[in-house]
C-alpha cells in the first residue's frame, strides 16, 4: 500500500534520489565506522538500511522520530574525524527524546546535501501535518508492519497478525466478518482505502456515541444550541460557550453543509474531543500567560545538574549534546564543571572520574547557539570552577568573546538595583552564577585603584576563598582535602553580577549578612532537613533570595530525587539529571509544560509573600481545598510493551497520581482490562481530596498488569492542577522519554468541587 499521504508529500528531486538509496558510512566512534546502504522507503516516511545495496534491509528510523538535521561541522564526533573525512560530507540526524544521534558520512558533498535537504523537507512536512494526516501516517506505518511480503495488500492471515501487533484480541469469526465487509473489491485482500475502512470498523467508540446521543435530539447531529448545552454543562466553558461552539464547529465539522448549518456530526464531535481543544491541558496555559515582570526569585526555573553528562557520573560520556538537549527542552539553568585542561584550555567533565572531557569553549559555543531557540528568557550558567588563575582568565575570555552581547556583564542600567531583575528585563541574556571577589556595590563604585600591595590583594582573594560555595559529596572529596582551592581571578569574578554564590550557614545568618543578589546551593539531604526543621523559614528565605538544590553525589547512576518537595518550599532552581527518564523528569516536564515551555513558572502567591505563614509540612488555612473526581472511561490504541512478542497483548490499567504537599501526595488505580490495548473500557471513578491545589501536579500512568512482577510502563502524561480542564477530555500519552505515543490516549471525565465534602479522610 502506498502511503495514505501519497499525493500530499512534497515532490522533490532530493527525495527521489533518496528513494534510490545511498551507500554511506555510519560512524559511532573513532574506531567504529561501517558502510551501510540507506534508502528512503516509497512511503516517504521511513528510512531503512542494509549492509549493502540489495541486502536484507531493516528499519532504521521514521521521519516522525527526527528532530532536526545538522551539518558535519556541528558534530563533536565528526569534528574529531576531520582528518579522515571532509566535514562537508558528514551530517547528523538528531532524534526526539534521549535516542542517540546518528552520524553519517556520504561519499560526496552533493550526496550529503541531498540527504540533509531531503530529510529536513520531510521533517518540516511531518511537523505541519494536521490530525487526520497524522492518523493516516500512523495507519500507513501499521500497514507496512503487517504487509509481511510487502506486496501492497493484506491477506486475512496478515490482518490477524497485525491485530496482535496492534494489541487487539478479537474472535476470529468476528474479525473475518469485518475483513469481508471492508474488502469491497472482493479480492480476498485489503488495499489502501479498504484497510482504512477495516480500521474504522475496529475503532467504533460506543462510549462517545452514547454521550453524543445524550445531547442530540435526533441522534444524528448536535444543533448549535445542543452543543452549547454540552459545552456549558459538561465542559464547564461558562459564558464563552456560545462563541466557542461556533468556532469549534467551524474547526472540526468535516462537512461543509454542517458548517453552514452550524451543526456538529458524530465525526465532528469525536474530532473535537480528540483535538487540542478537547485535551485535558487547558489551551490558555500553552502561551506565555503569566506575569513575567516579577523579580527572578519569584519563579520556578527549569534547572539541570551535571548538564554535560549523557550517562552516569563515573564513566559516562560528557558531551555538548547534553547542553543542546537541555536548552532545547526549555532548561534555563545549566551546570558547567570546569577543570584545568591540556594546552592551557579549560575542560568540562565530572572531576576525578572516568567521564570523558570536552573543551570549555565548545560548551560555551553550544550554549550561545542554542540558548534562546526554545525560550527567550534568561539562561543561567552555574559555574563549578576548579581551575588555576591562568585558566580562569581563559574562561572569562571565552565567555566574553564567544557570547558577546548575550552575556550580562554589568547591571542592566549601570545602577545599583534594589531587587533582582525580572525574566522580561533579562530576555535573551546569559547570566553567570559563581563566586565573586567583591560586592555588587563595590563593583559599581567608580573605578578603584589597583590594590596598593600584594598583601591587600591576597586578603581579597582569601576572603573570596572563605565565601566559596560548598561542593557536593562525590568521589572527588578526598582529593579536595589534599589540594587547596585556587584563588579567584578578577576578570572571571567581574562577570558574576546578579548571582553571587555564597555559603549557606543558617537562615538568620543569610538575613543578617547576605544581599538579595547572593545565592546559595543546597544538597538534597540538606534541603530536606531544612524543610522538616524550618519549613516556613525556608519559604521566607526563598521570597528574597534564589536557592539551588542539587542531587546527592552518591547518585552515581544519575538518578533523580522527587523535585516536588523542594518546589513546595519555594526553591527556584531544583536541578535534575535531565538525561535520566522517569517519574522525576515527568514531574519537571509537567510543571514546565505551561507558560510556553519557557522554563519560568511564577510561584503561587503564598510562596512569594515576604510575610507568608506557609509551612510545606504543616499547611494551614486559608487554602481553597478541592475535591477531584476522575472517571477513567476508556483507552485508545495503546502501544505494546514488548514489540518483539507478537502474541502478547497488554492488560492495561490506569493509575492516577497526585504530587503536592505531603498530605496531598497519593495515588489510585483502576482494575485492569484483560487482553485489550486497542480499545479497553474501564468506566471507573476515582476520588481525591486536595488541600493545596496550587502546588499539585497530576500524573496519569497507563500500566500493563503483570501478577508475576511489577506492572510494565505503557505511557504517561503529567500536568499542573491549574492547567487542567474539566469535562470529557482525552489525555494524549507520552513515552518514558516524553515523546508523543500518537494516537495512544485515554478518555476521562474530570470534575472539581470546592471543599472536601463527601470525601473520606
Amino acid at each position: 500500500m502506498a502511503s495514505l499521504l501519497q499525493g500530499r508529500l512534497p515532490v522533490n528531486q532530493d527525495l527521489l534520489l533518496m528513494q534510490k538509496g545511498t551507500l554511506m558510512r555510519k560512524v559511532r566512534s573513532k574506531s567504529w565506522k561501517k558502510l551501510r546502504y540507506f534508502r528512503l522507503q516509497d512511503d516517504g516516511m521511513t528510512v531503512w538500511h542494509a549492509r549493502q545495496a540489495g541486502g536484507r534491509a531493516k528499519p532504521s528510523f521514521s521521519i516522525s522520530d527526527v528532530d532536526t538535521v545538522r551539518e558535519g561541522h556541528e558534530s563533536e564526533l565528526l569534528r574529531n574525524l576531520a582528518e579522515e573525512f571532509p566535514l562537508e560530507q558528514g551530517f547528523t540526524i538528531v532524534f526526539h527524546g534521549r535516542r542517540s544521534n546518528l552520524d553519517l558520512v556520504a561519499n560526496s558533498v552533493e550526496e550529503a546535501q541531498i540527504w540533509m535537504q531531503g530529510l529536513q523537507l520531510l521533517v518540516d512536512f511531518v511537523t505541519s501535518m494536521d490530525q487526520q494526516e497524522r492518523l493516516d501516517q500512523w495507519l500507513s506505518d501499521w500497514f507496512q508492519h503487517g504487509d509481511k511480503n510487502q506486496d501492497g495488500r493484506m491477506s486475512f492471515g496478515e490482518v490477524q497478525r497485525l491485530l496482535h501487533l496492534m494489541n487487539v484480541e478479537m474472535d476470529q469469526d468476528h474479525a473475518f466478518q469485518l475483513f469481508q465487509r471492508a474488502d469491497a473489491s472482493q479480492s480476498g485482500t485489503l488495499e489502501g482505502e479498504e484497510f482504512v475502512e477495516f480500521y474504522k470498523s475496529l475503532t467504533q467508540r460506543p462510549e462517545v456515541q452514547e454521550l453524543f446521543e445524550k445531547f442530540s435530539s435526533d441522534g444524528q447531529k448536535l444543533t448549535l444550541l445542543e452543543f452549547v448545552d454540552f459545552l456549558q454543562e459538561e465542559q464547564k466553558e461558562g459564558e464563552r460557550a456560545s462563541d466557542l461552539a461556533l468556532e469549534l464547529i467551524d474547526c472540526y465539522e468535516p462537512s461543509d453543509s454542517g458548517k453552514l448549518r452550524h451543526v456538529l456530526s458524530m465525526d465532528g464531535f469525536l474530532s473535537y474531543l480528540y483535538s487540542k481543544d478537547g485535551d485535558i491541558f487547558n489551551p490558555t496555559c500553552l502561551p506565555i500567560y503569566q506575569d513575567m515582570t516579577q523579580p527572578l526569585n519569584q519563579y520556578y526555573i527549569s534547572s539541570s545538574h551535571n548538564t554535560y553528562l549523557v550517562g552516569d557520573q563515573l564513566c559516562g560520556q560528557s558531551s555538548v549534546e547534553g547542553y543542546i538537549r537541555a536548552l532545547k527542552r526549555g532548561c534555563r539553568c545549566v551546570e558547567v564543571d570546569i577543570w584545568d585542561g591540556p594546552s592551557g584550555e579549560p575542560i568540562v567533565y565530572h572531576g576525578h572520574t572516568l567521564t570523558s572531557r570536552i573543551p570549555f569553549k565548545d560548551v560555551v559555543a553550544a550554549i550561545g547557539q542554542y540558548a534562546f531557540q526554545t525560550s527567550d528568557y534568561p539562561v543561567i550558567l552555574s559555574l563549578e570552577n576548579h581551575c588555576s588563575w591562568e585558566q580562569q582568565e581563559i574562561i572569562a575570555r571565552h565567555l566574553t568573546e564567544i557570547l558577546g552581547n548575550q552575556l550580562l556583564s554589568t547591571t542592566l542600567d549601570g545602577q545599583l538595583p534594589t531587587q533582582l531583575p525580572s525574566p522580561e528585563e533579562l530576555r535573551r541574556k546569559i547570566l553567570v552564577k559563581g563566586k565573586k571577589l567583591k560586592t555588587l556595590e563595590e563593583d559599581l563604585e567608580e573605578e578603584e585603584e589597583e590594590p596598593e600591595s600584594e598583601l591587600e590583594e591576597a586578603e581579597l582573594q582569601l576572603e573570596a576563598q572563605m565565601e566559596s560555595e560548598p561542593q557536593e559529596l562525590s568521589p572527588r572529596s578526598k582529593d579536595k582535602k589534599k589540594k587547596s582551592k585556587p584563588i579567584l581571578c578578577p576578570s572571571l569574578s567581574a562577570l558574576v553580577v546578579y548571582l553571587k554564590a555564597v555559603t549557606f550557614y543558617s537562615f538568620t545568618h543569610s538575613r543578617e549578612h547576605y544581599r538579595f543578589y547572593e545565592t546559595s546551593s543546597f544538597s538534597e539531604a540538606k534541603a530536606k532537613s531544612l524543610i522538616k526543621e524550618a519549613g516556613n523559614e525556608f519559604v521566607l528565605h526563598n521570597t528574597w533570595q534564589l536557592s539551588r538544590v542539587y542531587p546527592s553525589g552518591l547518585r552515581t547512576d544519575s538518578s533523580n530525587y522527587n523535585p516536588q518537595e523542594f518546589w513546595n518550599a519555594g526553591c527556584q532552581m531544583v536541578a535534575l539529571n535531565m538525561q535520566t527518564a522517569g517519574l522525576e523528569m515527568d514531574l519537571c516536564d509537567g510543571l514546565f509544560r505551561q507558560n510556553a515551555g519557557s522554563g519560568y513558572v511564577l510561584k503561587p502567591d503564598f510562596l512569594r509573600d515576604a510575610q507568608s505563614s506557609f509551612h510545606p509540612e504543616r499547611p494551614i488555612s486559608p487554602f481553597k481545598a478541592q475535591t477531584l473526581l476522575i472517571q477513567v472511561i476508556s483507552g485508545q490504541q495503546l502501544p505494546k510493551v514488548d514489540k518483539t512478542k507478537e502474541e502478547s497483548i497488554v492488560d492495561p490499567l490506569v493509575r492516577v497520581e497526585i504530587f503536592g504537599i505531603r498530605q496531598d501526595t497519593t495515588r489510585q488505580e483502576t482494575s485492569y482490562v484483560e487482553n485489550n490495548g486497542f480499545n479497553p473500557y474501564w468506566g471507573q471513578t476515582l476520588c481525591f481530596r486536595v488541600l493545596v491545589p496550587e502546588l499539585a501536579l497530576l500524573r496519569f500512568v497507563v500500566k500493563d498488569y503483570d501478577w508475576k512482577s511489577r506492572n510494565d510502563f505503557i505511557g504517561q502524561y503529567t500536568l499542573p492542577w491549574n492547567c487542567m480542564q474539566q469535562g470529557y477530555r482525552h489525555i494524549h500519552l507520552l513515552s518514558k522519554d516524553g515523546i508523543s505515543l500518537h494516537p495512544a490516549s485515554i478518555f476521562v471525565h474530570i470534575c472539581t468541587r470546592e471543599g472536601l465534602e463527601g470525601v473520606e479522610s
